[in-house]
């Protein structure tokens, strides 16, 4: 578990080729979206579901990439500090509209469930803020997860 933290360390200060920043960048969105996921303490079934499905289509990536991708994610979001160290890093890549699918992406699994966790919220508002995005695109995209669900 150690070493696997270290290797991301590691490769996120060395990435160098664009595959290993794309992989980096898709790491930083996928824990970012499993600090939604286990904010309320419990994996639902539905956002156990929708996770792999989402992140597949999302980063165009296949369903072997995408499990691996939450194995590490999962690693890495446990032994987090932060969710600066993964915002910034999207505020680095994502344009505005592609921080907005993200920001959407959350809500939709928060909503997976049924209901809103006061802490999914909370989760869910720290990163639009980290994300520099404003106060109503962040209910923009509340609601249309909401129309969606």
């Amino acid at each position: 578990m150690i070493a696997k933290l270290k290797q991301f360390i590691q490769a996120r200060t060395q990435a160098d080729s664009p595959e290993d920043k794309t992989r980096q960048l898709n790491l930083a969105a996928a824990t970012l979206l499993l600090e939604v996921v286990y904010a309320d303490e419990t994996l639902d079934d539905n956002e156990a579901a929708l996770l792999p499905s989402m992140l597949a289509n999302a980063l165009n990536i296949n369903a072997e990439q995408t499990k691996e991708l939450i194995e590490e994610a999962t690693l890495i979001r446990g032994n987090a500090t932060s969710l600066f160290e993964f915002t910034a890093e999207v505020n680095q890549a994502f344009s505005l509209d592609e921080k907005q699918q993200l920001l959407l992406a959350m809500w939709q699994l928060a909503y997976a469930d049924g209901e809103l966790s006061q802490h999914e919220d909370q989760v869910i508002r720290r990163c639009a803020d980290l994300l520099h995005l404003k106060h109503s695109e962040l209910i923009q995209m509340r609601n249309m997860a909401i129309s969606q669900s």
